[in-house]
């Protein structure tokens, strides 16, 4: 067989594995998925690379240390982030896809009938701790969603024109914070900033009263470009490693005063989580889809041929405090999206601005067309007129300290699923 077919065998979706827990059909990570993530475990507390399968993680550096995983770099896995491994280039990705792949199928018995091994290159993930899985350069973050940037400008501008005359000819971004991105996992204090309240002429100082989420994926650079050196629409996914989940919190009170006239700062600096495993554009490749037709045409460097949208469920629930349940709040898809990851990224280095290994670019917040499909509680509860019933009783308009975001998401196939694990945050009370 040759690369192309090899790596097309890992799509297969009658593919199975001898991780039993991997055939589960509701398992996120199945034989065809194959995430890439940092982790450190109780008998191990280096960090090191592995990638997810079923309720295990098969650690990387041990596999290349036996001698049964190839690639260009010795001791690549063994980092405590993906970047040197990311820098090898997709042919190395996809090379360390396909041996995977074929180590772990079901009638591959290299690792499957050795048990000392096993031991050591196994890690159940309910023993693992999952870490930030990049190092990141630069954080961009987008507002590409068509229904989301409606809902807001009918929200708090003319509902006539709630698109600004730029949003439909480009894709519009701003440079966030990438020092405050964080795992899944880590709490999120209130931010602390300054808030205009309506009856007082001047703004006051205290703990956000409007905190948000922001239902978003994420794209992690693969392959950068040099400065001064756009990257073409056309070859923009070869440069895209994989996604995350991505839920830009979101302090509505503060932004509404600070954005004027340079857009988001402390609003949006204070926390950004993201999922831990990468899914790579190769998984996702079952999944493509149309993406929604744009109009006007956009100009040519924003144009490229075929299906630049994937298929992509996403859930977000909110679990209050001494909750023992989780209220699902909204439920959407990735394929609505108006502006494609590679119109992005074409946008973003169209004027000459370089990218590295590990630079991280936000969606924006995805809504769909239907009121439960908006992701954020500032459309869900239309600015707090219109609260959320929760599951155990309550109400909620915004996020509330001791609440738990999660945001979840896969891809539905044959059988199986793609997913990309969870996305969560828990709220911790301001400073005083």
């Amino acid at each position: 067989m040759n690369a192309v077919n090899d790596l097309q065998a890992t799509l297969d979706p009658s593919r199975k594995s001898w991780i039993e827990s991997a055939n589960d059909p509701a398992s996120d990570f199945p034989i065809q998925n194959l995430p890439f993530g940092i982790f450190s475990d109780r008998g191990n507390d280096a960090r090191r690379v592995g990638v997810a399968i079923g309720d295990q993680i098969v650690d990387l550096a041990a596999l290349q240390a036996a001698g049964l995983l190839s690639a260009p770099a010795q001791n690549v896995f063994a980092r405590d982030a993906l970047n040197d491994f990311i820098a090898l280039g997709r042919d190395a990705w996809r090379s360390v896809r396909i041996q995977l792949s074929q180590l772990l199928a079901r009638d591959t018995a290299t690792l499957r009938d050795d048990a000392a091994l096993r031991a050591k290159s196994l890690v159940s993930q309910a023993d693992a701790r999952l870490h930030l899985p990049v190092q990141i350069p630069g954080y961009t973050d987008f507002y590409s969603s068509k229904e989301h940037a409606t809902n807001v400008g009918a929200m708090f501008r003319d509902p006539k024109n709630a698109l600004l005359p730029n949003w439909s000819e480009m894709p519009i971004g701003y440079n966030g914070r990438a020092s405050s991105v964080v795992v899944s996992g880590t709490p999120v204090r209130r931010p602390n900033g300054q808030l205009k309240l309506p009856d007082q002429e001047r703004p006051v100082f205290g703990a956000c009263r409007k905190l948000d989420i922001e239902l978003e994926t994420g794209f992690i650079i693969g392959s950068g470009n040099a400065l001064g050196e756009p990257i073409a629409c056309e070859e923009a996914e070869a440069h895209i490693f994989g996604m995350v989940l991505l839920n830009d919190w979101s302090a509505r009170d503060i932004q509404q005063w600070e954005y004027v006239p340079l857009g988001p700062f402390n609003a949006k600096t204070f926390a950004t989580t993201i999922s831990p495993w990468v899914v790579t554009l190769d998984a996702l490749e079952p999944f493509r889809v149309a993406q929604p037709g744009q109009e006007p045409q956009p100009l040519a460097y924003l144009r490229h041929r075929g299906e630049h949208a994937f298929d992509i469920h996403l859930e977000v629930t909110l679990r209050a405090q001494h909750a023992q349940q989780a209220s699902t709040i909204a439920r959407t898809n990735f394929k609505y999206m108006y502006w494609t990851m590679a119109q992005q990224l074409a946008h973003h280095t169209v004027a000459g601005c370089n990218t590295r290994v590990g630079d991280l670019m936000g969606s924006g917040t995805i809504s769909g067309p239907t009121e439960d499909s908006y992701g954020s509680l500032l459309e869900l509860t239309w600015n707090g007129n219109k609260p959320l019933e929760l599951k155990e009783g309550g109400t909620r308009t915004f996020i509330e300290d001791g609440d738990e975001l999660t945001l979840v998401g896969w891809c539905q196939g044959d059988g199986y699923r793609v997913g990309f694990g969870a996305c969560a945050g828990e709220i911790l009370p301001a400073r005083n």
